[in-house]
């Protein structure tokens, strides 16, 4: 029987892993960022199928039915390795700082804006495909509106703040990743993220971008400098928990152990 790997060994194994990610060619990089921008749009459409499902008998519980169901993309996401914006942070600022020649830093912002470039307009395709007549259930338009003028008119306080602690549980998910031993417990652990990331709901750039598309593509009333304001302010949220939070702490924990 195995024991749990200790936050050294875990943070090696995050290093493995960015040393991959950073070392992709630019079409696999594309690819997988292009990729996963479609796979979470599905997360997207079972939550508001199912909202639209308990709205009208559960109303008290259609979010957290939302959420429960919103988890499966993260899975998805995780089973395929391909490569979110900010679930991408822990593993590849490892590699980088631990390894020899510097730390990396133009291929660094090389993987984070093509991920994030290519997660959206891989999403914004499926987000079309899903806005054409008939091709949701009924009801299932107006349960993505609602969140979605949400996310677009919450304050820029609280959108700030729950992105911060959107881009933490996401970067947080990546060092758990690292420590889980079986394909089965890192299902679990990217499910659990997922749920949580939904129920709060906690902003993540592109799924909330992707989120508030959904909701113009169905007539919320949501105008473009809304979602201008809303990508800057959740970027930046996500970039302070994800990496100014989570990212910094267990690369100094990492480093403390080996002084």
């Amino acid at each position: 029987m195995s024991s749990a790997p200790d936050p050294g060994e875990m943070f090696d194994r995050a290093v493995e892993e960015g040393e991959r990610r950073l070392d992709q060619s630019l079409l696999e990089l594309v690819s997988t960022s292009f990729i996963a921008g479609f796979t979470i749009v599905f997360g997207l459409v079972a939550l508001g199928i199912v909202e639209a499902l308990f709205v009208p008998r559960f109303e008290e519980l259609a979010r957290l039915a939302g959420a429960l169901a919103f988890g499966v993309g993260v899975v998805f996401l995780v089973a395929g390795r391909t490569e979110l914006f900010n679930e991408n942070f822990l593993d590849p600022a490892a590699a980088a700082v631990s390894g020899p020649g510097g730390w990396r830093v133009a291929d660094l912002l090389r993987l984070w804006s093509l991920t994030l470039v290519f997660n959206l307009l891989g999403g914004a395709l499926f987000v079309a495909v899903f806005s054409i007549q008939g091709a949701l259930p009924v009801g299932t338009g107006s349960a993505l509106v609602g969140k979605a003028v949400e996310s677009a008119h919450r304050g820029l306080a609280g959108s700030f703040a729950r992105a911060i602690a959107g881009g933490a549980l996401v970067s947080i998910m990546s060092f758990l990743l690292a420590g889980a031993d079986s394909d089965g417990s890192r299902l679990a652990i990217a499910y659990v993220v997922g749920f949580l990331l939904a129920l709060g709901p906690f902003e993540h750039v592109v799924v909330t971008l992707l989120h508030i598309q959904f909701g113009i593509v169905f007539g919320g009333a949501i105008g473009y400098e809304a979602v201008a304001v809303t990508a800057v302010v959740v970027t930046a949220g996500n970039l302070v928990g994800g990496l100014g939070l989570v990212t910094v702490t267990h690369v100094t924990q990492a480093m403390g152990e080996r002084a």
